[in-house]
């Protein structure tokens, strides 16, 4: 590959250390394709005859059936995935394949590659979200009135419901699907004709290759096209904090699933046994999810400290662009199937989250707001004559609802018979029907809502 300019080969770390092509053959679809439409349309500006361009054209089809077929294989002294299918193609049609690399560069080259790829890997993971989103919803529909206790500080909060727990994942999702959304318009405009780094003296069509390949306009710096990776760093950062939101919910099926909490039984197909003790179901997926959520952060920051100092253009420390982007991508996958699996087949046990619910006093804050609303009690003397209720009921070990009206009142006697009307969990969440609350009533219109955004039957 390197003509004259060099009396001997590369030695042997050299030839180590620069190939790529263990990881970089993942790119041979989006290599072939991008190949294909820079010989389109370097046979339809008249750069190579029209016989030379159908004969790469259709030599490039033959090298992707063989690559689908077989492999592709993995020859260090050819580099890279560019010269593997370049090396393959002379093979099968002759001196004709040198032709395919006029008016580009490899460093064009893989830009374009590479953001082929992780549109495609964008694409798979807003797919996946999808997915996600469906069973969340479908699952909230469920339990929508299903009562739980909410939790601030892991602590007993207020109850809420089910539906209104697993909606706020839903909620979660879609932002993330719109972080994937803007990296994509950002990444789709196409590289290719920048050659190595100043343009070419060739006549090219570079729109006629950016419509080919699914851009929506050509680059309009070569400098930058072959030499930042902005758009890859894009694709890890949402992939960073989709992680870390599928790390939560895994989380929550993890405490959720202890017997301590017992609120859900997990799907057998996600869980896995002890070598020792028998007894044991532990919830390795969502477990493996949460860790690879800190992988997929490293992958960011891995991508990001190797751009961080590199001067115009392109540095071969760029090769090392390619690893973290591709193990990020096949983590997110395996998490979002492992956590949309994990919703789908939960067993939740709805009476076991409703006797929680009950614990913990988390219908304090409902006294409260019944003193402000029918004694016209400032708040925070609600809230001072509550905590001494609270206090009576922790000392009875009674729960709140439990102490006698004689009690209440002797603690404030602008308390009425009406105040137990406000102490059931029921009531509270029913009473919790503000824009986005956790009532039944809006939750149904928050699932009905999303369903109608996912193009799922009502």
């Amino acid at each position: 590959m390197w003509g004259g300019r060099f009396a001997e080969g590369p030695g042997a770390v050299m030839r180590e250390i620069n190939a790529s092509i263990p990881f970089d053959k993942a790119l041979w679809r989006q290599d072939i394709a991008a190949s294909k439409a820079h010989a389109a349309m370097l046979g339809a500006c008249g750069i190579v005859s029209g016989e030379d361009a159908a004969a790469i054209v259709d030599g490039l089809d033959t090298v992707a059936a063989e690559f689908e077929r077989d492999g592709v294989p993995e020859d260090w002294a050819l580099e890279d995935i560019h010269m593997t299918v370049e090396s393959r193609l002379a093979e099968l049609i002759g001196p004709a394949a040198g032709r395919l690399h006029t008016a580009r560069s490899r460093n064009d080259q893989v830009a374009t590659d590479f953001r082929l790829w992780v549109r495609d890997a964008i694409d798979q993971a807003d797919a996946g979200l999808k997915a996600l989103q469906k069973a969340l919803v479908t699952r909230a529909g469920e339990h929508a009135g299903s009562i739980m206790p909410g939790f601030t500080h892991l602590q007993t909060a207020q109850p809420v419901t089910l539906g209104h727990h697993l909606m706020a994942y839903y909620e979660m999702a879609r932002r993330d699907r719109s972080r994937f959304a803007d990296a994509r318009r950002r990444l789709n405009e196409c590289p290719l004709g920048s050659a190595a780094l100043a343009g070419t003296g060739f006549a090219i069509d570079r729109e006629m290759t950016a419509q080919a390949l699914d851009f929506d306009a050509p680059t309009a710096n070569s400098l930058d096209a072959v030499s930042d990776r902005d758009f890859a760093l894009d694709y890890l950062m949402a992939a960073a904090q989709c992680s870390l939101h599928l790390s939560r919910l895994a989380e929550e099926f993890v405490i959720w699933a202890s017997q301590p909490f017992g609120f859900v039984r997990l799907p057998d197909a996600l869980s896995t046994g002890s070598s020792i003790m028998p007894q044991k179901k532990n919830p390795d997926a969502a477990e493996l999810v949460r860790g690879h959520s800190g992988r997929i952060v490293g992958c960011a920051v891995s991508l990001m400290v190797t751009m961080k100092g590199l001067p115009l253009a392109y540095s071969k420390d760029m090769q090392d662009d390619k690893p973290p982007v591709f193990e990020a991508a096949g983590l997110l996958a395996l998490s979002l199937a492992a956590m949309t699996g994990m919703v789908e087949g939960a067993d939740f046990r709805t009476e076991r989250m409703r006797q929680a619910a009950e614990l913990g006093y988390a219908t304090a804050t409902d006294l409260a707001d019944w003193l402000v609303r029918e004694a016209n009690i400032p708040f925070r003397e609600a809230h001072h004559i509550t905590g001494a209720a609270v206090r009576l009921a922790e000392e009875k070990g009674t729960p709140l609802d439990a102490l006698s009206l004689a009690e209440l009142q002797a603690i404030d006697g602008r308390i009425g018979e009406g105040v137990f009307g406000a102490l059931s969990v029921e009531a509270s969440v029913a009473a919790r029907a503000s824009h986005g609350g956790t009532a039944p009533a809006e939750v149904r219109k928050r699932i009905a809502a999303a369903r109608e955004a996912l193009g799922m039957p009502a």
